[in-house]
């Protein structure tokens, strides 16, 4: 498949006040296929912000190759941003021009003529036809929000970068928001999302990359990086606390709270079924059963915690 981005041996080595060397990024590798929508996802602090400001342009990496469209962005910058747009997580406008004004400047930047600029088609698609002659100072931090991402877009470009996008915003412009992502996507918009909410990531990424500490350590198809954490948890309300848990519970470290017994095990190596013939066994009955699968999160914990 073709790559809207390929990222070769990446490295980004800031210097403190003290002359200590910080490894921002080591040694990314990375490829994003053309027209996926790939989820950038990790802790605070992880990496995600020096690889976005490298891509757009902001950042001068250290070592390493970045290709946008195939496009070196050492060897042709200038074409290379076309190729990208950016909705950054910070809230960062002019507050003194309007809506209108904004995604016209914006076009400007890139040598768009009037004629061919479409701020109209814009401030419609991003709900903002109601503010369109209204100062940014004035709109809500969605509607900023919304005027962001409509900036990315005055180029059209076709891979557009969201940092933190639906930060501070509101549920129903959140919907509206990933209901138009969506539509880009759809059209043969790559998009790169990165997000703290994970259940945002999980519904809507087709591929999902992991850094931790200037590092990938995870990069899968979304159903393939579910797969990878084989775990499941089960709590069990008893009828009666048992004294002493059998074997079985015990040597799979089951908890006991009360009369509530968690499980937490592997469905490959262990049974829920073998699990509760040996409770009844020793005269202890299951009243009720609560089980939860695993999600991005879960996989997200595992993986970054302590690593």
């Amino acid at each position: 498949m073709t790559a809207a981005i390929e990222i070769s041996e990446l490295h980004k080595t800031y210097l403190d006040k003290s002359g200590s060397s910080k490894h921002a990024l080591r040694g990314v590798d990375l490829t994003i296929p053309r027209g996926s929508f790939f989820g950038l996802l990790g802790p605070n602090g992880a990496g995600k912000s020096t690889l976005i400001n490298i891509l757009a342009g902001l950042t001068i990496k250290t070592s390493g190759t970045v290709h946008i469209n195939s496009i070196d962005i050492d060897a042709d910058a200038r074409n290379a941003r076309r190729q990208i747009g950016v909705v950054p997580q910070e809230l960062v406008l002019d507050t003194f021009f309007t809506v209108r004004q904004a995604l016209d400047l914006a076009a400007g930047y890139y040598g768009i003529p009037k004629a061919k600029r479409r701020t109209q088609e814009i401030i419609e698609a991003m709900g903002l036809a109601d503010k369109a002659d209204t100062p940014s100072r004035k709109l809500s931090g969605g509607m900023r929000r919304r005027l962001l991402v409509g900036k990315a877009l005055v180029h059209n470009p076709p891979v557009l970068v969201l940092d933190e996008p639906t930060a501070g915003v509101d549920v129903e412009l959140r919907r509206q928001l990933w209901d138009y992502i969506k539509r880009l996507n759809k059209a043969g918009t790559t998009i790169v999302l990165t997000t703290h909410y994970l259940e945002e990531a999980e519904e809507l990424c087709d591929e999902i990359a992991i850094i931790h500490h200037g590092a990938i350590i995870a990069n899968e198809h979304k159903e393939t990086l579910m797969r990878g954490v084989d775990s499941k948890e089960v709590l069990l309300t008893l009828d009666h606390a048992p004294a002493v848990l059998p074997p079985l519970l015990h040597e799979s470290g089951a908890v006991l709270s009360g009369n509530q017994l968690r499980v937490k095990y592997d469905p490959a190596l262990g049974n829920i079924g073998d699990m509760i013939t040996a409770l009844v066994q020793d005269g202890i009955h299951v009243r009720d059963i609560t089980t939860h699968e695993r999600d991005l999160e879960d996989i997200f914990v595992a993986m970054t915690h302590n690593k």
